[in-house]
């Protein structure tokens, strides 16, 4: 028989039917950026540029003599190591190692999130200017990802909740009673709480962002609560794909028992790797350090160029707009040579906006900012 039409998936076959990748429309603009006599300076994707840090490499060039199959559940010290690293640098409180799960990266976590939940046709609240995968995650999963603003009502139907403060790509940090209300509301109509906290480490000078994990937010039950973290950022680890996932532990065992049988296993010299970088707070600071130095020489530029720096109090981006049309902007840069990324990536209100990434050396940062 001849499979038809999947409804819940919008797809024929039973396959998904997902957008275009967006990276892949930037080719005109990602040409003209790099024919600049003086090179590309490339702020466009969130990519670290910075060396790895010694003790993560050590760590993983001692763990290269691993033959046997590594444990999903991942090492009992490297989850203890998480669950000191968000006590000690976010001041989550009541997790218990046995609640925390790492991930072959974020971007795989939050892909399959809602697959993993069993969230088929059900509805997906994902914040109006948002990281492309929870739209993604939604519609693999064959459920329906709805956009609804910081400061709106949840669907009544929603089934998980997207969080995302440090917002990717705004910069935008939620206080604690703005996510204590978000999670009382989602608790109120039986939803999943995931909150994507990638750049929480990242806090950016006055800035004070907080995870769905602290007692502050989930007043003393971490039911239904979710917190996915990345190394990627913080500890220059995007090529390792280190991340976890953390918080009330009948779901994390849910998650567990899924992945032992899909095979979803962390390698274990990345699990040493990871368990060396949660347990050196020096490497984070030096990696604050660097990203708030390289804002403080391009927000001016920009601002000097006539753009108006919306949120970007943390995290990796400047959320710029000068009212206009995001891909006119995205084109007056690459004329420059400075490639950035289109605001309507992150959704329709990102339509005037384009997201300038941080992560470029010294160099290019400077380059870019004389060139504006």
């Amino acid at each position: 028989m001849t499979p038809g039409p999947d409804r819940a998936s919008g797809a024929t076959g039973g396959l998904p039917v997902l957008p275009d990748f967006p990276w892949d429309s930037l080719a005109a603009e990602t040409a003209t950026a790099r024919s600049h006599p003086d090179g590309v300076v490339d702020l466009s994707v969130g990519t670290p540029v910075d060396p790895v840090p010694a003790v993560v490499a050590t760590a993983l060039q001692e763990a290269w003599n691993s033959p046997g199959y590594p444990q999903t559940h991942g090492t009992p010290a490297l989850r203890h190591a998480v669950v000191e690293a968000l006590s000690r640098r976010f001041g989550v409180a009541g997790l218990e190692p046995d609640a925390v799960l790492p991930t072959i990266g974020s971007k795989e976590l939050v892909a399959w999130l809602p697959t993993l939940l069993g969230l088929r046709g059900a509805t997906v609240a994902i914040p109006s200017l948002a990281y492309p995968t929870y739209e993604v995650g939604a519609l693999l999963a064959g459920a329906e990802a709805v956009r609804v603003p910081d400061d709106g009502p949840l669907p009544r139907d929603a089934r998980l909740v997207w969080l995302n403060s440090p917002s990717n790509p705004t910069g935008r940090v939620l206080s604690a009673e703005a996510l204590a209300a978000r999670v009382a509301e989602a608790r109120e109509i039986g939803a999943v709480v995931a909150s994507d906290e990638c750049y929480l480490g990242l806090p950016g000078p006055g800035s004070d962002p907080v995870s769905v994990l602290d007692p502050r937010v989930h007043g003393g039950s971490l039911e239904g609560l979710l917190a996915v973290h990345s190394l990627s950022k913080t500890s220059q680890l995007a090529g390792y794909r280190a991340a976890f996932v953390a918080g009330d532990p009948a779901l994390v065992a849910s998650l567990l028992a899924v992945r032992k049988h899909a095979g979803m296993i962390v390698p274990r010299p990345v699990q040493e790797a990871m368990t060396a970088a949660l347990s050196d707070d020096f490497h984070v600071a030096v990696t604050r350090q660097r990203y708030d130095a390289r804002r403080d020489v391009l927000r001016p530029a920009l601002e000097k160029a006539g753009f108006t720096i919306d949120h970007s109090e943390a995290g990796l981006y400047l959320w710029a707009t000068r009212g206009e049309p995001c891909r006119t902007t995205v084109g007056w840069f690459a004329e420059r040579g400075v490639l950035v990324a289109p605001g309507e990536f992150y959704g329709p209100d990102g339509g005037e906006h384009v997201r300038i990434a941080l992560t470029a050396s010294d160099e290019r940062i400077e380059r870019g900012a004389s060139r504006l």
